[in-house]
């Protein structure tokens, strides 16, 4: 078995577009990241007292399972 190296260089430019790739990636994540808490502390604020006490929460927690 042999081992290939290649001392090529990327083509010009491809590192600035892979990062902006990257940069774009990681903001859709963010912002799909905060849509999921947000829906989450939406749901959570519609719920009784009652019902938040049946599964184990109090007003108080909906801002910490958001975050």
């Amino acid at each position: 078995m042999t081992a290939y190296e290649s001392s090529r260089a990327a083509p010009l430019g491809a590192i600035s577009i892979f990062r902006s790739v990257q940069v774009f990636s990681e903001a859709a994540s963010s912002f799909s990241a905060w849509n999921n808490a947000r829906i989450t502390r939406n749901s959570l604020s519609k719920l009784s007292n009652r019902e938040l006490d049946d599964i184990g929460l109090c007003r108080g927690d909906i801002d910490l399972i958001g975050r």
